[in-house]
């Protein structure tokens, strides 16, 4: 059966060019409402124009579709709301929240400005926490919502150049993490998607990347299965060229020690404290503690 979005309404932020044009279009051919949301500046996030949102609302509606320009600042909270209000008055809901929007200010960490650093982290992470927050009510409310992060690779193992980026795209696995637990009851499922395509954000990286295999589109496909109606939760789906996989963040079962020699006993057992044998994926952050307190509690039986 093919995946529909008939009904719904989705917000798709940065979404003038490259991967959220890719989503935003392929919503919409699929039945939804789209709010195309593009501040249409640079790509370090200098300037702002309406236009190439407008000009993915004209691409929409040509094809037969309903969608509507919105130009705010993800990182301008109320902004966000009046957009979201704005969605809600003209079609009745807000189902589907992809946050997108993302800027580069790519540098080694000894030569980046912290001002780079904190506008990085404003964008990416107080983006989509402005954005998440401004239809989590609404979502809980009508008990469905289905939203999805942006992060990395480069947050996910790191990347030369990309301390600011890496830290932001970082941070929203870990904001999905909470409101996948938190959102649960009220049937909003919340994912990753780390997308490897050539787009305006890596096009400098041009001469080291296959760009034909590269498109954006090859992307899309991961995030309509995570904004669907059968959506997993808590995942984190890497897409690109076509191939698609599933990152986790792991825990080793570990050793104890104490007494005090007990930091020279951890550079001794280090290899012990990694061995993945046995290894889980946690269903919340007490899982660290219970592992530890179940081997204190063996150590004194």
């Amino acid at each position: 059966m093919a995946m529909r979005f008939d009904g719904k309404v989705a917000i798709v932020t940065g979404a003038g060019g490259g991967l959220g044009r890719e989503h935003a279009l392929a919503l919409a051919a699929r039945g939804a409402k789209v709010v195309v949301n593009d501040l249409g500046g640079a790509r370090d996030g200098s300037g702002a124009s309406a236009s190439a949102a407008e000009a993915v609302v004209a691409e929409i509606v040509a094809a037969g579709g309903e969608a509507i320009a919105n130009a705010a600042s993800v990182t301008d909270f109320e902004a966000v709301k009046a957009m979201v209000a704005e969605a809600t008055a003209k079609w009745g809901s807000v189902d589907i929240l992809v946050n997108n929007a993302g800027v580069l200010r790519d540098k080694s960490f000894a030569k980046m400005e912290i001002a780079d650093f904190q506008f990085v982290m404003d964008v990416h992470v107080m983006g989509a926490v402005n954005c998440t927050k401004a239809v989590w009510d609404g979502m809980r409310e009508r008990n469905y919502g289905r939203i999805v992060m942006t992060t990395s690779s480069s947050g996910l193992y790191g990347n030369f150049g990309q301390a600011n980026y890496a830290a932001a795209k970082m941070a929203l696995v870990g904001f999905m993490q909470t409101l996948s637990i938190e959102g649960a009851k009220n049937n909003i499922r919340v994912n990753s998607l780390a997308p490897t395509a050539h787009t305006r954000m890596t096009e400098d990286l041009g001469a080291a990347l296959p760009l034909e295999a590269l498109g954006p589109e090859l992307v899309t496909p991961g995030l309509l299965y995570l904004v669907s109606e059968n959506a997993p939760t808590r995942c984190i789906l890497g897409a690109g060229a076509g191939g698609f996989e599933r990152a986790y963040v792991t825990l080793t079962q570990g050793v104890r020690i104490v007494g005090d020699d007990a930091p020279e006993q951890v550079e001794a057992q280090f290899e012990a404290i990694s061995d993945r044998a046995g290894e889980i994926v946690p269903e919340m952050g007490a899982a660290q503690g219970m592992i530890e307190l179940t081997k204190a509690q063996k150590a004194h039986a």
